[in-house]
């Protein structure tokens, strides 16, 4: 499995906020009430990036650990190890669809002739909420990459 390439998480970011620009945009421009992200949704983003660090953790441990000589290595479930990678480069991608979404959002609020403090404050919780979240997922999915084990050949080598 790959890591998550940066350039997505861009591309999906900035059309993120694109349509969520346009969204508020069409929905001021119909006389309906545009979205205005609430608290709960940025505490609910930051507990999303404390579980997947946590869920993390112990693949990180199990890696990572110093062993003294002759102690056995330590395994890792590889099934565990894939579900966390699974669940962080989801929320990697959550964080950056939801991090340009809140940017979109920011930006139609600022630009509005009266604009409301709390809906800002809301938008700004969700963008640093989704970012919190992004570099969550990304640390978890880099904790996960486990190493190769000793006793395994390199690719390409010539069998002795």
């Amino acid at each position: 499995m790959t890591r998550t390439r940066p350039l997505l998480l861009v591309v999906l970011a900035v059309a993120s906020a694109i349509v969520a620009l346009l969204l508020q945009l069409a929905l001021g421009a119909a006389g309906l009430s545009t979205l205005v992200p609430q608290l709960t949704l940025s505490v609910t983003l930051v507990l999303i990036a404390v579980i997947v660090v946590v869920l993390a953790l112990p693949v990180r441990r199990a890696t990572r650990a110093k062993r003294a000589p002759g102690a056995p290595k330590r395994r890792v479930d590889p099934f565990y190890a894939t579900r966390v990678l699974l669940i962080a480069k989801a929320s990697a991608v959550a964080g950056a669809i939801l991090g340009g979404a809140g940017v979109g959002m920011l930006v139609e609020l600022v630009s509005r002739p009266v604009s409301a403090v709390g809906s800002v404050w809301g938008a700004v919780a969700m963008l640093v909420a989704a970012v919190v979240v992004l570099i969550a997922a990304l640390l978890a999915e880099s904790w996960c990459a486990v190493p190769p084990d000793d006793d395994e050949k390199p690719h390409g080598s010539a069998p002795a």
